[in-house]
């Protein structure tokens, strides 16, 4: 059902530095790119990550409420992910651990526009 997921962000070149760096643990490959917008993918699904210049030029602004989860494929690389968003500026929001008991593991930071996102892992 999801097509894209896109964040915006202040500072296209920082925020394309930090991704390339935290989906590459989940084996995203930047893909398709303009100037004012940088797109991620991992080759197997359709589903597309990207940031985005804000189209009205005004500032681009995170949600309170709204986040981002990204599947990871074992719960090694949501940690190994979470520590790599957090060596990249990442503030932490919650250290990697099992959540619940219906078998998700999860860890959550804030992205250097303070867009929350979420790597996790079901089982």
């Amino acid at each position: 059902m999801i097509g894209y997921v896109l964040l915006g962000t202040n500072d296209l070149e920082k925020s394309t530095k930090f991704y390339n760096g935290v989906l590459a643990e989940l084996g995203g490959k930047p893909g398709m790119s303009s100037d004012r917008m940088q797109g991620w993918s991992n080759g197997q699904s359709p589903v597309m990550f990207a940031v985005c210049k804000p189209y009205d030029e005004k500032a681009a602004t995170h949600g309170n409420g709204t986040m981002v989860s990204l599947a990871a494929p074992s719960r090694e690389a949501v940690d190994k992910t979470h520590k790599k968003a957090l060596s990249l500026g990442a503030k932490d929001e919650g250290a990697p651990g099992a959540r619940g008991d219906g078998g998700f593991y999860g860890a959550y930071f804030r992205d250097p526009d303070g867009n929350k996102i979420c790597v996790f892992k079901m089982g």
